[in-house]
């Protein structure tokens, strides 16, 4: 994409976006006219709520109440936050202290003389070594995602103590890490519990039965842009660059995907985003929430199993295992289309997802060279195939590690 600029309304320092993704996040006045030439790659258009040409420069000023939180640094935001939810006064925080891990958003415990809260601000530039650009008004999406998910299932996410637009934040409770298990740190150690997987499954199901209902406020979720931003884009359209083999396979399933209005999509069901305690599992992280497939939710987690089965192939048949345990235990909460029409999306979406953990915008870090070959060939034989179901794909990838 090209953007051609004209100079900013104010006075103050602009600079280019290099998607359209920006522009809802920006006050007006912080804006300057831009047309834009959409990637002759993208094989459909993108239907955003804006046009395609206007509004799309991001002003890089440091005054901090330009109402996006994100050029200011992010213990100031921290404090701003707190002091606005009247979580406290500003003498009753005794430390700020970053947490590190994620790549799409700063994160901090924030303690205070009376508990522990944890705060959390969406980056306009994902940490990671590809140019990852996506809109930091997906932090109230996510929000929302949370709020929803609370109504049936309170235990499957963290308490929120309060959200602000101005400042591109959240506020919420702080889960001790000596209670809650991070669930990515336990399988990567070759801790393969079934019983985990089934109940993620399970209250993955029930919030996608929720949202599936008429009564489902979906206009609240129709963030398409930041699911392009953070997901299409990075894993399957950019993915398919480096495939001209397979490129308009990719686009044609990214084109899909943009599309449905299905259910209420997480977006991120990787084990990185869950914790498991006696309570059974939370989800963090649902920043590119929004009505879609149910079946990007499942094939994300279950990509998870089959990458981590690569890693350890000591291990292959235990970590392959969960991905037939977790969609018997989805089943059972599937009451608005049929098994097999959903398996098909799944088994038609995991191969292309396995191929973007190696060649998208935010490869496995835990993979060599030779395992990520391994990877690439099988997901595009199967890419190339269009499976129906999901047993050829984890039988394929069993023998393969024998």
């Amino acid at each position: 994409m090209h953007v051609k600029t004209q100079p900013c309304p104010t006075a103050y320092e602009t600079e280019t976006a290099s998607d359209p993704f920006f522009k809802t996040a920006l006050p007006q006045s912080h804006v300057a006219q831009a047309e834009i030439h959409l990637d002759s790659h993208s094989p459909y258009p993108l239907r955003f709520p804006w046009p395609t040409s206007g509004s799309l420069v991001r002003c890089t000023c440091k005054k901090k109440d330009q109402g996006l939180g994100a050029d200011i640094d992010f213990e100031s935001q921290c404090r701003a936050l707190v002091a606005e939810l009247g979580l406290g006064r500003p003498e009753d925080i005794v430390s700020i202290q970053a947490l590190v891990g994620g790549v799409s958003s700063d994160i901090a415990v924030v303690t205070l003389l009376d508990r522990k809260i944890c705060i959390k601000g969406a980056l306009p530039q994902l940490k990671v070594v590809a140019q990852w650009l996506a809109p930091v008004h997906r932090n109230a999406t996510e929000y929302r995602w949370l709020s929803s998910v609370a109504t049936i299932l309170p235990e499957a996410v963290p308490k929120l103590y309060g959200q602000s637009t101005a400042l591109g934040a959240f506020a919420m409770e702080y889960l001790d890490p000596s209670q809650y298990k991070n669930w990515k740190a336990s399988l990567l150690a070759g801790e393969v519990e079934p019983e985990t997987a089934r109940a993620v499954a399970q209250s993955l199901a029930k919030i996608h039965a929720l949202s599936a209902t008429k009564t489902f406020p979906a206009a609240d979720f129709q963030d398409k842009a930041g699911f392009h931003a953070l997901r299409l884009e990075p894993y399957l359209e950019f993915t398919a660059l480096k495939h001209p083999s397979i490129r308009d396979m990719l686009y044609q399933i990214a084109q899909e995907f943009h599309a449905a209005q299905i259910t209420l999509v997480h977006g991120d069901v990787s084990p990185k985003n869950i914790l498991v305690s006696a309570k059974g599992p939370v989800f963090l992280d649902a920043e590119c929430a929004v009505m879609g497939d149910p079946a990007f939710d499942i094939a994300f987690c279950m990509n998870h199993f089959l990458l981590k089965a690569v890693h350890r192939p000591a291990q292959a048949s235990a970590y392959v295992g969960l991905v037939g345990q977790f969609w018997e235990a989805y089943q059972d909460g599937l009451n608005w289309e049929s098994a097999p029409s959903l398996e098909g999306r799944v088994a038609r979406l995991l191969p292309a997802l396995l191929l973007a953990r190696v060649d998208g915008k935010s490869p496995a870090e835990y993979l060599n060279p030779e395992q990520q070959q391994l990877i690439r060939v099988l997901a595009i034989r199967f890419i190339k195939q269009s499976p129906q179901h999901l047993e050829p794909i984890v039988t394929a990838l069993q023998e393969t590690l024998r």
